[in-house]
């Protein structure tokens, strides 16, 4: 093995076994510190193919500084593949499923905008999302008209701190939702819940739960950002997609969904998405289910 000579002293090779430098002996073959062996000989050491039975005792490592390590080219790119270098990193908030290809579909439901979703599904589908929500470091506030289906998975949620409370219909209180505390207000008020005190606004988010079609259904679907579709009856079926102007074969599969399956739909985008519990949330939940 080798080492650098850069130190003062380092020796000129001027022949075999010589090597001239300040402080070093001169005399053919002398093996006293400083002596080098061809080019690089000096004080910090010469090159490991020395002559004679001395070469390579004055060898000493760079203290400090260690072994010089190999030398590579730098590590670039060509502008035009760039491209290539990118991840797939999709939006953030709480996932709610997979897509029909398995891929994670994600709800960001803390925004700095107002944000309406609308669930026409089971207590389930929006328990999970109550959960999933609270994980985010969102507040959780339950109105709710059934206080004792909800009990365990406050109690249960947040590791002891009431990240998801409960209250009475019509009492909710101001939450003081901010860009570093947001808030979900979940509504499960029955099949007519009453406008709320709570509103949406910056960083705090409405679910409103609907079991079924009830006649001020098309009012909420209508003013909602999201709207969410599980298993309904045909004719159920059939008055959502004239309201959401879905085609007629996905409207048509409204009434043939399995439990845990949600189509979630904007005036302008659908996806039907399966939510898949984790063994925690069935643990506390059970499995998925459309009705209650």
């Amino acid at each position: 093995m080798s080492f650098s000579s850069t130190g003062p002293g380092a020796g000129t090779g001027m022949g075999p076994g010589t090597g001239v430098g300040p402080g070093t002996n001169t005399a053919p073959g002398a093996g006293a510190p400083g002596a080098g062996s061809g080019a690089g000989g000096g004080r910090h050491g010469g090159s490991g193919r020395g002559t004679g039975r001395g070469a390579g005792r004055g060898v000493r490592p760079r203290f400090g500084f260690g072994l010089i390590g190999p030398r590579r080219d730098r590590h670039s790119v060509p502008l035009e593949q760039l491209g290539a270098l990118s991840l797939p990193v999709g939006d953030d908030g709480m996932v709610i499923g997979v897509d029909a290809e398995g891929r994670p579909a994600v709800l960001g439901i803390n925004r700095p905008t107002p944000y309406d979703v609308t669930l026409i599904g089971g207590l389930w589908t929006a328990q999970i999302m109550a959960l999933r929500a609270a994980a985010t470091g969102a507040r959780v506030a339950v109105e709710t008209g059934r206080a004792q289906a909800w009990t365990a998975l406050a109690q249960a949620a947040g590791g002891g701190q009431p990240c998801i409370t409960l209250h009475d219909v019509g009492r909710v209180p101001p939450q003081g939702a901010s860009a570093g505390s947001p808030v979900v207000v979940v509504r499960d008020c029955g099949m007519r819940p009453p406008r709320g005190r709570v509103v949406s606004g910056p960083w705090q988010s409405v679910v409103t739960l609907l079991p079924y079609l009830s006649p001020v259904a098309p009012r909420l679907l209508e003013k909602s950002s999201l709207v969410g579709v599980q298993r309904v009856s045909p004719d159920e079926a059939a008055q959502i997609g004239r309201i959401m102007g879905i085609p007629r074969a996905e409207s048509e599969a409204l009434s043939t969904l399995a439990d845990g399956v949600t189509l979630w739909c904007t005036p302008g985008d659908r996806q039907f998405v399966m939510t898949q519990a984790t063994d925690a949330e069935t643990g506390l939940l059970g499995s998925a289910r459309r009705m209650d």
